[in-house]
């Protein structure tokens, strides 16, 4: 993830494939543009980058609205943003529903990816921490992840976006301590320098990530994920505190939009429903900028070039035609 983001940009359509255009695409040309919401990680920006870029091969005006993923959902309501291409389970399901129920956004579909977003370890921890990765072994062995910051207690990186992790904590009776870095690539700083150390850590990460093709490592296995671990404290290992559980592990990634944008530009809308990325997709779209370090916008670009067969078959024939 990448916490710095370019200023909101607003641009017209760049390029236009043939000159036809049925009525349907003509009357996309708003005066009033598209306003994608960008969040603070790599795929996420990435993916929000293709969709305004077919967006405008279409012939609609985009607007990028630069968002913290907790902030995102008062923009969709309020009138101040239209989409949303990246949306998790593990940790956006809350806010979704509760929007869902009150009529303030539509889901447009899930992509193919499953994601999964928990505490991970490199694989060389196992053999400092017998027994992982069930959670039980870090009650046991939590003394070796104490840092001068957490000590007598075991430390736990988390990345800046809201997480239940100390929620987690409380309700497990580990002995931890979240220390929260300020961006996404801090996280992957930290790991690199425990990784040469063959030092212990546990931290925070996700899946579909371009991290687990170049490290070794795993998913700490936490009780069962059920809606019940959030909303009823009385269900499992906790009878008193609720999120005494995991994360999904096979979460979905969805895309949403503002209700009366769907009814506004049904063209851009069908679009953002046939718009589909799978895991591999995005560990890949990730990596150019994490691994290879391109831009976010070369980035893109390289994946709309090398992909527009793919890219030509979302555009509804309701939208436009391309030569």
């Amino acid at each position: 993830m990448k916490n710095t983001i370019k200023n909101t940009l607003v641009f017209p359509a760049l390029l236009v494939f043939g000159s036809s255009f049925l009525q349907t695409s003509i009357a996309a040309k708003t005066k009033e543009p598209v306003r994608i919401i960008v969040n603070d990680w790599t795929s996420q920006i990435i993916l929000s980058k293709i969709t305004g870029s077919i967006l405008s091969d279409v012939g609609y005006k985009i607007k990028y609205v630069n968002s913290k993923s907790n902030g995102q959902w008062f923009k969709l309501k309020n009138n101040q943003a239209d989409i949303q291409v990246e949306v998790w389970q593990g940790t956006m399901a809350k806010k979704y529903n509760q929007l869902i129920k009150t009529g303030d956004i539509v889901d447009a579909g899930n992509h193919a990816a499953k994601t999964r977003e928990d505490w991970w370890y490199p694989e060389y921890v196992e053999k400092q921490c017998p027994g992982l990765p069930d959670w039980k072994a870090l009650k046991k062995c939590y003394k070796i992840f104490a840092t001068s910051k957490t000590k007598p207690k075991g430390m736990y990186l988390g990345g800046p976006w809201e997480k239940p992790d100390r929620a987690r904590i409380r309700a497990l009776k580990m002995n931890f301590k979240v220390i929260q870095v300020k961006n996404g690539d801090a996280l992957w700083v930290e790991l690199e320098k425990a990784v040469k150390e063959e030092r212990p850590i546990v931290l925070f990460n996700w899946t579909p990530n371009w991290v687990e093709a170049k490290y070794k490592g795993k998913f700490v296995e936490f009780p069962k994920y059920s809606p019940k671990c959030i909303s009823d404290p009385k269900w499992g290992e906790n009878s008193k505190y609720p999120w005494d559980c995991g994360n999904p592990k096979d979460g979905w990634l969805k895309k949403i939009a503002r209700t009366e944008f769907s009814k506004e530009q049904p063209c851009a809308f069908e679009l953002l429903k046939n718009i589909n990325f799978t895991n591999a997709m995005i560990s890949n779209v990730a990596a150019a900028v994490d691994a290879d370090k391109m831009s976010y916008d070369e980035a893109a670009q390289q994946w709309l070039d090398n992909n527009k067969k793919l890219w030509h078959s979302w555009i509804p024939a309701t939208c436009s035609k391309i030569n």
